[in-house]
This record gives C-alpha cells, structure tokens and sequence, in this order.
C-alpha cells in the first residue's frame, strides 16, 4: 500500500499536511484555535478510552501544546499501559479505527485519518533500548486540562531527554525542553523532578538557554532626554508626560544607555530584569535591528 494511504486508500492526515499547501496553511490557522482535525482526533479518542476506563494520557507535541509550548504536530501520541493497549484496540475496534498495518500497535481514525500512536508502559523512549527512563504508567503521571489527560511537565520534560539524548534522530525532542525552559521560565532546581539519568542533561541545557542575563530594551528617541539633561518645567505636555515616564524607570533600576557621541537620537533605556522589561514594553535586545545594517533598523521611538 502506498505510504500516503490510508488503509481506507483515502489521502493520510500527515501526507495532505506534505502535499496540499493550501489545505496544510488553513488546517495550522484551526490547530492553534484548538479546532483542527488533530484535536478533534484527540478528544474523541481520548473520550472513548474514558468511557472504556483505560488509563492513558496524551505525550508529544499535544502535551507540549497543553503545557504552553504551542508548536504544531501531525499525530495524537497516548501513553497506555500494555493491558490498555490490548484494551484500546478491542473497544475501538468497529468505531473507525484501523491498524497501519497487520500487527500494528499504532492506528488510525478512519474520518480524519490522523494517526495514533500508543507509547507503552515499560518500554523506552528515544533508541527503545533498555535504560533508566522508561515509559511510565500513566495513572501515576497524568494530569487534567480541559477533560484531556496528559503527560505532567516533570514526565514530558523527562522521556523527552531521554529520547534525545540517545537517539540521533531524536534531537528534536532536546530542542523541546530548550523551548520549555525559554517559555516556562523553568527553574535549574527543575532538575529534582526529574530521573537522575537526565539531570545532567537538564542542567547542562538550563546554563545554556540562561548564559548571562538577557538585555531587554527600548528605543528612545527623545534627544532632549538623555543622561546629561534633565526635564524642565518648559517641556510640552508630550516631553513632561515622556520624562515622567523616564524618572519612573529610572527608579526601577532601567538604564539609559546614550547613543553613538552622546545622542538621544540612537539612546536605550535597558533593563535586566524581565518583570520591569513587561511592565515597560520593552523586548530582548536580539528582536531589534542594527539601524546600520542593510536595510535599517526601526526608528527609534519615544515613550508612548
């Protein structure tokens, strides 16, 4: 049978995602609503599996999803147990689920022709050969969001390193828990959470992501505000609302950096702190241009 058939001989999900561009673009647009016919998938499989009183819980890029890393993914991955494997093809069995292919643990849904791929208890992530991190019994790492069950972050963060850390083919799953600590602000002492195979591993990549303090800036481009000047009381309303602004983060620690002999015109106010970076609408330093790089940088801009 050809690979981008299903055994119904209708398009698969991930080779419509390959083939229709269009139809790709679109489907991503309801993914991140949380409409596409991935999550539909999910949610009904998931129910099903409920009412049949298998204990599983969602791992991959949908338990990436629920816990905040919003990227997008072409399968439903479900931690079960062996018993519930066995379980779960009996009781969806007849509903529009089918088999890859003759022996497969993994199916399909028949309607969306997403397919469904079983993580078993016992068995190993990443090379699937024997070590210290295994798949875990789902009950005992399961946790609830929306009526779903899913993988808790210690579990994900966990299995991910150590598939990517012994499968080549796997560094994605590395890149992950990278995109985790970015986006959850995950903690170094994160690490107690987690089996001691991977905690190296864990450590090694939080040094990484966190080398050095990040500099979160913002444009000024008020050439009468600038390190050697102080606001007077002739300013405009405008200038006197900008400084007021300015003695404010000053006084939460922002820095004002001058700019090329002194200038206000290529001036930063720059901070450390993410906190006082959110509370003044300023952005790392990496998002803005080089004004002297081709193509010029944003204008500078005063307090708005």
């Amino acid at each position: 049978m050809n690979a981008d058939l299903s055994v119904t001989g209708m398009p698969t999900y991930e080779s419509r995602l390959q083939h229709e561009p269009r139809w790709a673009l679109a489907e991503a647009s309801r993914f991140f609503e949380e409409a596409s016919a991935l999550q539909d998938t999910l949610r009904r499989v998931a129910q099903r599996l409920d009412e049949l009183g298998i204990p599983c819980a969602v791992g991959g890029g949908l338990a990436l999803f629920a816990h905040g890393y919003r990227r997008f993914t072409e399968d439903v991955d479900l931690l079960v147990t062996p018993e519930g494997l066995g379980q779960a093809h009996k009781g969806l069995a007849g509903l529009g689920y089918v088999r890859l292919f003759a022996g497969s643990k993994n199916l399909r849904d028949g309607a969306s022709r997403v397919q469904i791929k079983f993580l078993v208890t016992g068995q190993y992530p990443g090379d699937g050969k024997p070590k210290p991190v295994a798949f875990p019994d789902p009950a005992a790492v399961a946790v609830e969001k929306d009526g779903v069950r899913y993988l808790s972050l210690p579990s994900l963060v966990e299995l991910k390193l150590a598939s990517g850390m012994t499968a080549p083919a796997r560094l994605k799953d590395i890149s992950d828990v990278i995109e985790l600590i970015k986006l959850l602000d995950l903690a170094p002492d994160f690490s107690e959470k987690l089996a001691p195979f991977v905690r190296e591993k864990y450590s090694e990549l939080w040094r990484w992501v966190r080398a050095g303090p990040k500099r979160f800036v913002r444009p000024w481009g008020d050439k009468r505000l600038t390190p050697q000047t102080q606001p007077t009381a002739q300013v405009d309303a405008a200038q006197r609302e900008a400084a007021e602004l300015l003695a404010a983060m000053r006084a939460d620690g922002v820095v004002l950096e001058p700019g090329e002999g002194g200038g206000g015109e290529r001036a930063r106010l720059v901070t450390t702190d993410p906190a006082i970076a959110k509370k003044y609408d300023m952005h790392e330093e990496s998002e803005f241009w080089d004004e002297d790089d081709e193509g010029g940088g944003p204008p500078p801009q005063g307090a708005r």
